[in-house]
């Protein structure tokens, strides 16, 4: 029996690690796909644009 509580923590966190996995690869993608890629390009834009400062004191 020491074989069996052996085996049973490696066998519950490989079928949790595969849970994480499935998770992982359904949320990528669908529907807020497009959602999420125009907020990000609004943020790099408006970073693109920002004026660019180099931390000089004025004076």
């Amino acid at each position: 029996m020491d074989y069996v509580s052996a085996l049973v923590p490696p066998a519950v966190m490989a079928v949790f690690f595969v849970g994480v996995i499935r998770v992982i690869v359904k949320t990528q993608g669908g529907a807020n796909k497009a959602k999420e890629d125009a907020i990000v390009d609004a943020a790099l834009a408006r970073a693109d644009s920002a004026p660019q400062t180099t931390g000089e004191a004025k004076g």
